[in-house]
């Protein structure tokens, strides 16, 4: 068990508002810390900001929050386009912007001069590779992968991704911010996948060939799998929230880094993201969805 005797709840910063950043800062906020808040438009901000609202809102609607607890996450939260800026002074900062290496190498350049001596430097990527990424950051021995859950503030889980080059200092105080944020951790070295990411691409793989292969629809391997094993949602339905396009290419990527058939990308996931079928973003993948719910198995 982590020791948070001593800690002291600071500045989180977190970069990049979408589904996976406003739901981190969500947390960050419940759980007490000040947050600041960055992506790369005013518009970008507003509508993160307005996601985080909603979802605070419906903590305190399911009794998770009181009214003056929610008044004081929306006290505790900050807001900038300028990366840089928003960095600056931070404890932590959790970088949560799309799958691309070079554009969180390009992040990372440009906030690097404003982390303080002790600022922890922290990726949310779900398979790119973290000591790459760490390289390039200019604080190796400070940056650690940070893998939070879709969404954070329901799924408690937190997988902790060490480098070579992450020091022991910063691995403790990771661990202690991972406890203020109430998460369950899990500690892993880099591999390719790590070890969430690589074990639900392989089942939702396989899932998706069942499919084409016509064994049994989308929802029936889904509801098999949430009754015959315990699984809160299944994977067909999991991979419409996080979205096809983001599972092709962890997929594609993980096929390139370990070459098994596992991994190759099914057809079906290659076919509906060439059509635009996204999953809920997009209203179409193996469901329909409406407003944000899954009405139907789509055709």
């Amino acid at each position: 068990m982590v020791d948070t005797t001593d800690s002291v709840k600071g500045i989180i910063t977190v970069l990049g508002g979408g589904t996976m950043g406003r739901g981190i800062v969500h947390v960050a906020l419940a759980s007490g810390f000040q947050v600041r808040l960055s992506d790369i438009s005013e518009e970008a901000v507003a509508n993160a900001v307005a996601g985080v609202h909603k979802t605070l809102g419906r903590a305190v609607e399911r009794g998770k929050l009181s009214e003056d607890e929610c008044q004081s996450c929306h006290s505790n939260l900050q807001t900038s386009v300028d990366a840089a800026e928003a960095a600056s002074g931070a404890d932590l900062v959790i970088e949560a912007i799309p799958e691309s290496i070079d554009l969180k190498c390009a992040l990372y350049a440009r906030i690097a001069p404003v982390l303080g001596a002790q600022t922890i430097l922290a990726t949310n990527t779900s398979a790119l590779p973290v000591t790459q990424l760490a390289e390039a950051s200019g604080v190796a021995e400070r940056f650690v992968g940070m893998h939070f859950f879709n969404p954070p503030f329901a799924l408690k889980l937190l997988e902790l991704i060490r480098t070579e080059h992450s020091s022991e200092d910063t691995l403790s105080r990771a661990r202690v911010f991972a406890a203020q944020l109430g998460r369950q951790l899990v500690e892993v070295r880099d591999s390719p996948g790590f070890a969430t990411s690589r074990l639900g691409i392989t089942l939702a793989n396989e899932a998706m060939r069942m499919v084409e292969q016509e064994v049994a629809s989308a929802s029936d391997i889904d509801t098999a799998l949430r009754f015959g094993y315990g699984h809160p949602m299944g994977p067909l339905e999991l991979t419409d929230l996080v979205g096809l396009d983001v599972r092709l290419a962890i997929t594609r990527h993980l096929y390139a880094e370990l070459g098994t058939d596992t991994f190759q990308p099914p057809r079906i996931l290659e076919d509906l993201v060439s059509q635009g079928r996204l999953g809920r973003k997009s209203g179409h993948g193996f469901y329909h969805w409406v407003d944000g719910k899954k009405v139907e198995t789509a055709s």
